[in-house]
């Protein structure tokens, strides 16, 4: 599972949570006797984590894996390509240590000391970025990344834009290309990446585990969904979702490089991007 599904599925937890409040909620595939543990999941109190169970309490097991999305058509999706359903989705939890919180805090302090020493005038607002998949190179998901990818021209383009009036941070993983003019904290895992997600104003970046995260801590967002997948399945209302109108649209191909959505990150321009963000960043 990725960050987004996990998301996802913890809006579900805490409903199944109130009804049964003396089971042991967890997360995985009952038919194969499987449970999955999750960042995500840790330090949530609807969650049990699945590998310290009280073998005395009742275990209620949530089926949410790769064979059963709610978004998902799998009867009409192929072995090339992925069919989606329209998903009212709920925005998910995350609950934060004390820890987490303080590192988060720290980091946002650095990120606008950085700004006072680069800047003479100031910030309009603080972004957090995510330009890549952590999964854009991997051998079984790369493909599909890949067609769901902005490029990195764009997000340079847009970054360079953006810098002069914003103080961005920028979430670094291993496949991340760094840019220049924005903040990089070091040694940030993806829980305290979100925790730092919280304290600022708004979330730039591409659909996925990150746009769930702002939607769970009730933040802004601007996401690129090109025309890989429909917002109707996988977005938010209150987010901006900059979605590639066609009729080839939502493609879902995932076994090979695809020209629509290459099509799609030529329709969806910078400036495309900068409207979304300054209509935010007014309100």
């Amino acid at each position: 599972m990725g960050y987004g599904d996990d998301f996802m599925v913890t809006a579900l937890a805490s409903k199944i949570k109130k009804q049964y409040p003396d089971r042991q909620i967890i997360i995985g595939n009952s038919s194969e006797k499987q449970a999955y543990h999750s960042l995500v999941y840790e330090n949530n109190p609807n969650i049990s984590d699945c590998r310290k169970l009280d073998a005395n309490k009742k275990t209620h097991i949530i089926d949410y894996h790769q064979y059963n999305r709610p978004y998902i058509d799998y009867i009409k999706s192929t072995n090339t390509k992925y069919v989606w359903r329209k998903c009212k989705l709920q925005p998910g939890q995350i609950f934060f240590t004390k820890e987490e919180k303080l590192g988060a805090k720290k980091i946002i302090s650095e990120a606008i000391e950085y700004w006072k020493n680069t800047n003479k005038k100031k910030y309009r607002n603080i972004i957090f970025l995510e330009t890549s998949s952590t999964k854009i190179n991997n051998k079984q998901f790369g493909i599909k990344h890949k067609n769901k990818d902005w490029g990195y021209d764009n997000w340079k383009e847009l970054i360079n834009k953006l810098r002069k009036d914003y103080l961005i941070i920028q979430s670094i993983h291993d496949e991340s290309k760094r840019n220049v003019n924005v903040f990089n904290p070091k040694n940030m895992n993806f829980r305290l990446a979100c925790a730092v997600l919280n304290e600022v104003d708004f979330y730039v970046g591409p659909e996925g585990g990150f746009g769930h995260a702002a939607a769970a801590l009730n933040k802004k967002a601007v996401l690129y969904f090109g025309g890989w997948i429909t917002p109707e399945a996988v977005g938010y209302d209150f987010h901006e979702n900059i979605y590639y109108e066609s009729e080839l649209s939502p493609c879902g191909e995932y076994k090979k490089l695809c020209s629509h959505c290459e099509e799609a990150r030529k329709k969806i321009t910078v400036d495309v991007f900068l409207e979304h963000i300054n209509k935010i960043s007014s309100n």
